[in-house]
């Protein structure tokens, strides 16, 4: 009996064949090459303030992944992330052109600009434009889009946060944008200096998704994209994403329901309701703020207030701060 090899052509067929699964595996196991920008304190060079590439790389080591992040200018990034050299980005922002040629993940975190003023200033503006002729403290640098250009303020550019707060301190400007983030950083960190010292806004002026992007090119990039965002909710629930962020609360959809329930680092939640809660994304509940207030997600179950959490969790951390939480102290400053 003949072999099924014997034929040239059945021979050339199956060679092609193992040539092409040999791409795909090797794709798989080939540590992802991954570009971005120095941003801080979302992307950096190791060793920096770098939140959102510590939470994309923790979620990949989840499934075995590792990445290669190369840091590139502000102007060569897009070229960069569309020109085919690199496998994608760790914190992107979506849009036309990049869509055509990535796939995108989740939103693993949202960008939120508020305003922050002097004590007793102003912070009750919807938007920029309602800021026209105002002086506000931006950092150099920064991709705060069009939004920015046209909003008919005085943007001053600073050498980093902690520049612009000194700047709005010393009365040089009227205000800065800052993210929420590095807001419940400072009122986390200077909870006395930051009560008596600055107005902060409640109203997000600038709002971004960041997402995990891959080049569709990349047999495995669905399939990457897929794991990645089966990590997220179980990195809110069991504290990693607390420790990479900096942040003792988080509030987020913790079960799918479009339900935002108040997530504490650990099982010792504390003694007392949390005052300041971190919310990975705006307009994630479905129910009306006015009528329902988050519940508590401790030990694995969800409560419904503050009052149901039972006694053996209210109890404090003692290990705080969490000496595991991400390299890099993202803001330093003398009041």
């Amino acid at each position: 009996m003949r072999s099924l090899l014997d034929h040239p052509r059945r021979v050339a067929a199956v060679l092609l064949l193992c040539g092409a699964l040999s791409m795909i595996v090797s794709a798989q196991t080939a540590p992802l090459a991954l570009v971005s920008t120095a941003w801080p304190p979302f992307t950096n060079a190791p060793g920096q303030p770098r939140f959102a590439l510590d939470l994309v790389e923790a979620a990949l080591g989840r499934i075995s992944l590792n990445a290669r992040i190369s840091i590139v200018s502000a102007a060569q990034f897009t070229p960069s992330l569309l020109g085919g050299q690199f496998d994608g980005s760790a914190a992107a922002w979506r849009d036309p052109e990049r869509e055509r040629l990535l796939i995108f993940s989740q939103p693993y975190l949202e960008n939120r600009l508020v305003l922050v003023a002097r004590r007793g200033g102003d912070v009750s503006a919807g938007t920029l434009t309602d800021l026209k002729g105002r002086k506000i403290a931006i950092v150099e640098g920064y991709a705060y889009g069009d939004e920015v250009a046209g909003a008919g303020a005085i943007f001053v550019r600073s050498r980093g946060e902690e520049d612009s707060l000194s700047r709005l301190l010393n009365g040089s400007v009227d205000y800065t944008l800052m993210d929420e983030l590095v807001v419940q950083y400072i009122m986390n960190n200077y909870p006395k200096e930051s009560g008596a010292r600055l107005q902060i806004g409640t109203t997000p002026l600038l709002k971004r998704g960041l997402f995990l992007a891959l080049r569709r090119t990349r047999p495995d990039a669905e399939s990457i994209v897929a794991r990645f965002n089966a990590q997220l909710k179980g990195m809110i629930a069991d504290g990693t994403y607390h420790r990479l962020l900096h942040v003792d609360w988080i509030q987020a959809d913790i079960n799918g329901d479009g339900k935002p329930v108040n997530v504490p680092e650990s099982n010792k939640a504390g003694r007392s309701e949390p005052q300041h809660v971190y919310s990975l994304f705006s307009g994630e509940s479905t129910e009306s703020p006015s009528t329902t207030k988050p519940g508590f997600y401790v030990g694995g179950n969800i409560y419904r207030d503050w009052a149901s959490v039972p006694d053996s969790y209210k109890e404090v951390n003692s290990q705080q701060p969490n000496p595991n939480r991400s390299s890099g102290t993202i803001f330093k400053f003398t009041w």
